[in-house]
């Protein structure tokens, strides 16, 4: 199979990239479709559609051995069946998002909620058909038993500062609503949660990489996030 395009996003890096499509609904994505497929052509009537599928690739996942069980996030360290999950490590690198559809362009879409890290390659779009594929009384299985205090998200005064400059030269983005809707996900890796206070060396600083700023945050506890500064990459 080969790529329909590439998509852009301001996920630059899988560390702070949404495990789940829709979570940060104010991050929108754009994808150019391939010339060779005639976009103007080939995405004629999808306007009508609010919500469309993306099926991808795992182009990052680095992992080839298989492993029938995994760690999810959400189960602090548990395992359970990767069927059972939304993990990455798959036999096949296929993945699966349900965003909201923005715009059609003459060459691509732009969608929101995208949980892709910047440079996805995407195999196909197809259009989400509610009548058939919502189901209100489906089952949720084992994530509907996980309950988490919602997290709060802080600028420090010095972020603050930075982050009304980085507006102001991006009108047209909503910076903070992306930083706070992707900090609230808690991005950090299993093994740093639950050392907030004392002198554990797990009790790191992190830093997240968002369009071309890398948002540098600290947990002050588990459900109070602090950003503190932000730098610029300039690539």
């Amino acid at each position: 199979m080969e790529p329909i395009g590439f998509i852009e996003t301001c996920y630059r890096d899988k560390f702070g990239t949404p495990r789940q499509p829709g979570l940060v609904k104010h991050a929108h994505a754009r994808l150019k479709i391939r010339a060779d497929l005639q976009p103007e052509e080939s995405l004629q009537g999808l306007e009508g559609f609010s919500h469309v599928w993306l099926l991808w690739v795992f182009h990052q996942n680095k992992v080839s051995r298989f492993h029938a069980k995994v760690h999810p996030p959400r189960l602090e360290g548990k395992t359970m069946g990767l069927f059972a999950t939304r993990t990455p490590h798959r036999p096949n690198p296929i993945g699966l998002s349900l965003v909201e559809l923005i715009a059609v362009e003459k060459d691509g879409i732009v969608v929101a909620g995208a949980d892709l890290v910047d440079g996805t390659p995407i195999l196909d779009i197809k259009p989400y058909l509610p009548e058939v594929e919502a189901i209100p009384n489906a089952r949720t299985g084992w994530p509907k038993e996980i309950e988490k205090d919602p997290i709060e998200v802080v600028f420090g005064a010095k972020a603050e500062s930075i982050l009304g400059e980085w507006q102001a030269r991006n009108p047209d983005k909503l910076l903070r609503e992306v930083i706070v809707e992707t900090l609230k996900l808690d991005p950090r890796p299993v093994v740093y949660r639950g050392f907030e206070q004392g002198d554990s060396p797990y009790r790191s600083q992190h830093a997240v990489r968002l369009f071309d700023g890398d948002i540098h945050f600290k947990f002050e506890s588990p459900t109070r996030v602090v950003v503190y500064d932000i730098l610029f990459t300039h690539n």
